[in-house]
């Protein structure tokens, strides 16, 4: 299946091929990991939940309006992939490793990276906040290095990652301008209808995933910051409790609210389908960032009520 257009600049195909000529790719392909799914949860979770939860918002909201814009610009474009045009170049890292290699709606589109701009997303909005030199420089290195394995492996053009360092880039201006200046539920509101348009016309998964996400995470945000007020922590034992109940409420909610749905029909790309998953991220973000969080309380009253016993 090859549903997609073709367009790209000659120098973009020369360069992948003397890169996979000269690198190869399998091992470059690591690198890829900064901009992934469960390093975005770990790390986003860590900081949220632990070492400081207003810049876990920051980084939060980079990342999943990021998602949310670059979906609908696959959607929009729905440019090819370039193993899937020039046959003399290899892939050394699916999107999809499960899924076939040409099933372009299980790999997804290629304009633009969504590794890139997860990976400015990730390690961009904490340096924006964090402002030391060394995050700084972090933020800059690791999403080079995350752009490059994703041209070495084959899965981008040089202009796929481009696109997607601008579009993280993008995502933190506009996040730490509105955070700065705009009441919490007004911003929320703004970047859920700039991601709103995608409902009439995207057809994939990840815009639904990234749109619910964003949603779920919003409002966890707002509930948060009105009925919870955790406070972080730098105990190692707290932090690693933290961050490992999170990752199983994540996994454990994501489940149970499968149940109800065949694989069939979860699987099948309907438009019903993916407003059920649209509503399932959704909750599940909900759930981990804005109920989760409850259980934070329930360990400094446990201990100032043995401190009381034993006085």
């Amino acid at each position: 299946m090859t549903d997609g257009k073709t367009f790209y600049f000659e120098w973009e195909v020369k360069l992948m091929e003397w890169l996979q000529e000269h690198l190869g790719g399998t091992a470059v392909s690591y690198l890829s990991v900064f901009g992934e799914e469960m390093m975005l949860v770990a790390l986003l979770g860590f900081v949220y939940w632990s070492y400081n939860k207003r810049i876990g918002r920051t980084m939060g909201l980079c990342i999943l309006e990021g998602l949310v814009l670059d979906s609908m610009l696959k959607n929009i474009f729905t440019r090819l992939r370039p193993y899937f045009v020039h046959k003399q170049l290899n892939i050394y890292r699916l999107p999809e490793p499960d899924a076939p290699m040409y099933d372009i709606s299980a790999q997804g589109y290629s304009f633009p990276s969504v590794h890139s701009t997860n990976s400015v997303g990730l390690f961009g909005g904490f340096a924006s906040r964090a402002k030391k030199p060394l995050f700084t420089v972090l933020a800059i290195l690791i999403p080079l290095l995350v752009g490059f394995s994703r041209v070495v492996v084959g899965a981008h053009y040089p202009t796929d990652v481009l696109a997607g360092w601008a579009v993280g880039g993008l995502m933190i201006f506009l996040t730490v301008f509105m955070e700065d200046r705009l009441h919490p539920a007004v911003m929320y509101g703004i970047f859920l209808a700039i991601g709103l348009p995608g409902l009439f016309f995207c057809k994939s998964a990840d815009y639904y995933t990234g749109y619910g996400l964003l949603a779920g995470f919003s409002a966890a945000i707002l509930f948060e910051e009105r009925f919870v007020k955790f406070e972080d922590t730098r105990r190692p034992l707290q932090m690693i409790l933290r961050l490992a109940g999170g990752a199983v409420v994540y996994f454990l909610v994501n489940s149970l609210l499968k149940l109800p749905f065949s694989h069939e029909f979860l699987d099948s790309g309907s438009r019903a389908a993916l407003l059920v998953r649209c509503a399932r991220y959704a909750v599940v973000a909900f759930a981990d960032f804005g109920l989760y969080p409850l259980a934070f309380r329930l360990a400094p009253k446990k201990q100032a009520a043995q401190e009381t016993t034993k006085g």
